[in-house]
């Protein structure tokens, strides 16, 4: 009796092991981890292309580097909109080159609570320094672009630098 339920027993099991590998949906698609999605379920707009000019006073001398004013204003028109929120690190044996982990955070107007982020290379004697934008927040949600950085001033001394950024982001 062993003898007769034993390949009945194997057969059965072997059906099993191959339709459970060959287990793949003919009908429908399998979305599996992604699936594609209409930008209007996110609330997504047209795209439009924004200009933005940040002067960035990098202060590291004094008892209270954040607080100390480097240049004053050509006008008083501009306020302070925003803070750049970040790090940097040395990324270069033979040159001054830093990688650049920054966050531009809005704090007031149209963008308030909103943040562009740049993640680059930032060679420090070139005249003109690119880097990407990589994403961002609030109404810079799906951000990308690039940014161009331009040192204004660079005290030897202290350390003490103003760099002019020209972002050009594309978002929603």
């Amino acid at each position: 009796m062993a003898r007769r339920i034993l390949p009945i027993l194997a057969s059965q099991l072997l059906v099993f092991f191959i339709s459970s590998f060959s287990a793949t949906p003919v009908t429908g698609e399998d979305e599996g981890f992604a699936r594609s999605l209409d930008r209007k379920l996110l609330g997504l707009k047209k795209e439009k292309l924004s200009h933005f000019r940040f002067y960035w006073h990098d202060i590291v001398s004094g008892r209270n580097p954040f607080a100390v004013q480097v240049v004053p204003p050509a006008s008083n028109a501009s306020s302070g909109f925003g803070k750049a929120q970040g790090l940097y690190a040395s990324a270069s044996q033979k040159e001054p080159g830093l990688l650049m982990v920054m966050n531009f955070a809005f704090i007031e107007g149209k963008y308030n609570g909103s943040t562009i982020t740049i993640l680059g290379r930032n060679s420090l004697f070139s005249a003109v320094r690119e880097m990407p934008v990589i994403g961002g927040s609030g109404l810079f949600r799906f951000a990308r672009g690039y940014v161009q950085a331009r040192t204004h001033t660079f005290d030897v001394k202290t350390g003490d630098a103003t760099v002019e950024y020209n972002a050009y982001v594309l978002h929603y």
